[in-house]
């Protein structure tokens, strides 16, 4: 094993680990608060079912960057999770005291870390350059086959 393939598989495991284990985990230990929390934008049965699609989507999609199996289509899904999430439980403009330094402020840092997360894992989707981004689109299931051996110059 390179050390190239040993990065990748530790920043990939970075961008994963508030996902898996940390918030799938939390979701299961207290999954009555979840919901709880959930009930405050989506009241009703929805809170539990989007504790449930969230529990997927961090679980079944962080195993897939990590492993690399169609790790572009779940870093793709992580990538909307992060940038939903932000929008829905990190609304600072909604709290009145970002200026005084309230939890305002707290949010619109949280905003931010759910919106950088985000372009990490846009850019395992789309990688750098143009022929990385039509794989993708081209074939939005397939590997990047991110712990194949890289070929040596010749």
């Amino acid at each position: 094993m390179t050390l190239a393939l040993v990065i990748a598989f530790g920043v990939r495991c970075l961008l994963v680990i508030l996902f898996l284990p940390f918030s799938a985990l939390d979701k299961i230990v207290n999954f009555r608060g979840a919901v709880a929390q959930a009930d405050e934008r989506a009241p009703g049965g929805v809170a539990t079912a989007l504790i449930l699609v969230g529990l997927f989507v961090e679980i079944v999609m962080s195993l897939g960057v990590v492993t690399g199996i169609a790790d572009r289509l779940a870093a793709f899904v992580l990538a909307g999770y992060c940038g939903a999430t932000a929008l829905l439980w990190k609304q600072f403009w909604a709290q009145g005291d970002f200026w005084s330094g309230g939890k305002g402020r707290d949010l619109f840092w949280d905003f931010l870390k759910n919106f950088s997360l985000a372009g990490g894992f846009l850019l395992i989707t789309f990688g750098t350059s143009d022929t990385t981004a039509m794989r993708f689109f081209a074939d939005p299931l397939a590997s990047s086959n991110p712990y194949s051996a890289p070929m040596e110059p010749r």
